[in-house]
This record gives C-alpha cells, sequence and structure tokens, in this order.
C-alpha cells in the first residue's frame, strides 16, 4: 500500500509521521503539475492539497484508490472522474473554521485601524515629533451599527457572523439551499446585498456558479465605502474587474488571502494598490489548525482502509 504525499511542505513543521503505519510512505515537498501522473504512479492513497486531479491524471494513475485531501476545499479534483473511476475522495471539513473566522477579522479590523502601519510610525519617530499626544495618519473605523454581508454561511461564515455580532454589527446574508439561516442573521436577496452590506465576506466554496461572482456588475452595486473580504477562493473573484473597482472608489477597500493563480505573478493586477491588502492565503495556517488537519487526514485514511470511509466528497 503506497501512500503518496503530494504537497508536504503545506503543512509546515506538522509531521505526517503517524501515516507511516498505514502503509509505505513516500513524501516530497512539492509536486509540480507536470510531475503528478511520475510520483503517484503505484500509488494507492494520493494526499494533496492544491495538486489538480482530473480524468487525464486518473487515466494515468490505474493502482489509485483514495485521494485525502489536507483541505477542505475541494475545486482541484474533478469529482465526475473520480466517481466513474471508482477513486473516493475525503477532505477535512472543519478543522479551520475558528482559525479562518479569526483571520477574517485580522482583515477587517486591519482596514478599521491599520495597526501595522501606525505601529511603524512609533517605530520611526513620527509619534516622538506629533504636536500632541496622539497621532493617526489612515481613518480610524468604528463597526458598530454597521452592516456585514455574507456569501455562504456554513461553520465558518456562521462563525465570522457570532464575532461580527459581538462588535455590534448588523449581519444580513444570502440563504443558503436550505433557505434557513442561524439566529440573527437576516436573509436577502443578491441584489439587496451588494446595496446594503458596508462590508461583504465571502465564505462559499468555488463551484462554476458562483465563479467570478465579483464581478464588473456586483461591484457597481457596492455601497460607496464598502470593503470587500475573501478568505474563501481567489476564483469567486474577478481580479480585473476588482482592480478597476479600487481603482474607482468602490468598493473603497478590499482585503483578499486568495487569489485566482498561487503563488501569483509578480504583476499581479492587484499588486500595488494602497486599497487592496494581499495576504498569501494564510487564513488557515495556525499550528492548532494545522495539527486538526493532519489527525483528521490520518482518521479519513484509517477509516477507508477499515471499509468505513468518513468525510467524502461527492459530486
Amino acid at each position: 500500500m503506497n501512500i503518496v504525499v503530494t504537497e508536504a511542505l503545506t503543512m509546515g513543521e506538522i509531521s505526517f509521521e503517524p501515516l507511516r503505519a498505514l502503509g509505505n510512505l513516500i513524501i516530497h515537498d512539492a509536486t509540480p503539475q507536470a510531475l503528478l501522473v511520475d510520483r503517484l504512479q503505484g500509488a494507492s492513497i494520493a494526499i494533496i492539497n492544491k495538486a489538480k486531479i482530473n480524468q487525464a491524471i486518473l487515466d494515468q494513475c490505474p493502482t489509485l484508490k483514495m485521494i485525502a485531501l489536507t483541505a477542505t476545499g475541494h475545486d482541484c479534483v474533478d469529482k465526475k472522474a473520480t466517481k466513474g473511476g471508482g477513486v473516493i475522495v475525503a477532505n477535512v471539513p472543519e478543522y479551520g473554521t475558528l482559525t479562518v473566522a479569526q483571520f477574517t477579522w485580522a482583515l477587517i479590523l486591519e482596514i478599521a485601524h491599520r495597526v501595522g502601519d501606525h505601529g511603524a510610525l512609533s517605530q520611526t519617530g513620527a509619534w516622538s515629533k506629533s504636536p500632541v499626544f496622539c497621532l493617526w495618519k489612515t481613518p480610524q473605523v468604528e463597526l458598530a451599527n454597521k452592516t456585514l454581508g455574507l456569501v455562504g454561511v456554513g461553520k465558518i461564515g456562521a462563525q465570522v457572523a457570532r464575532i461580527g455580532t459581538a462588535f455590534g454589527l448588523n449581519i444580513i446574508a444570502l440563504p443558503g439551499p436550505s433557505g434557513r439561516l442561524p439566529q440573527g442573521i437576516s436573509a436577502v436577496s443578491r441584489d439587496q446585498l451588494f446595496a446594503q452590506a458596508d462590508i461583504i465576506s465571502l465564505h462559499c466554496p468555488l463551484n462554476e456558479s458562483n465563479r467570478h461572482l465579483i464581478n464588473q456588475e456586483t461591484l457597481s452595486k457596492m455601497k460607496p465605502g464598502s470593503w470587500l473580504i475573501n478568505t474563501a477562493r481567489g476564483g469567486l473573484v474577478d481580479d480585473q474587474a476588482l482592480r478597476e473597482a479600487l481603482l474607482q472608489g468602490r468598493p473603497a477597500q478590499a482585503a483578499l488571502d486568495v487569489l485566482i493563480t498561487e503563488p501569483p505573478p509578480l504583476d499581479h493586477p492587484l499588486f500595488g494598490l494602497p486599497n487592496c491588502l494581499i495576504t498569501p492565503h494564510m487564513a488557515w495556517t495556525t499550528q492548532e489548525a494545522r495539527q486538526r488537519l493532519m489527525d483528521e487526514t490520518v482518521e479519513n485514511i484509517k477509516a477507508y482502509l477499515q471499509g468505513q470511509p468518513r468525510n467524502l466528497v461527492g459530486l
């Protein structure tokens, strides 16, 4: 039983050693897409993060029986192909709920206060030269009584809402497939969400129905002075449309932890904009969350080997 890890570096210092008891473990720090087929030859189980598994890959890897995602998102896997080929796919659905929600608020609060920039003013002597006791260089924003609009109210979105309620925000959201929302969140239409929200935060999985949800049309409906936050998937946002909108000040600010291409090219259209904060897909990376992710990945593989697979991802 060969177990192949394609992208071990994404887990940082978290050890893969517990997997050695389950089979012959082969670890690759990183795997370019061009080498994926070669590295999966003879593998029964592939442990991946962002490696793309499609029909062409599966056709060349006939021994593959399970794909274990060290992630919640699964848009990198063609589920129609895996289902047709009898390959099961398991993810880890809730390891990052607390961490990603916390990071979402770190982005919102950074826009509100620019704490890092103001800390630098103290270290560089600007505060020491102030003619009065205080100093601020950017508008300071109180969040209470503003409106937070959520796109996606799963585990992470619901946790973001709970924190938002503690800050005194009004919470609105698009209703999910069930039509129900957690208590305290008001259901609105898409047009109403973009028109009413002071802050829009994305927490939905990426699929073909919502790719480029944030586009020229939806951006034009956002309130003047509003903010856009994305800790979900880069493909939800049309980068070029957002660049043009930010240059026009609508939205006034954006904070993104994800982009369509990762790592991004040096000439990415959103780089260099003073009203666009971009962090390197790190919302999920607390040590606690990554350890939960590894623990659950091990349990997913154990369950599969025992004939009782869990956390299966379907079409």
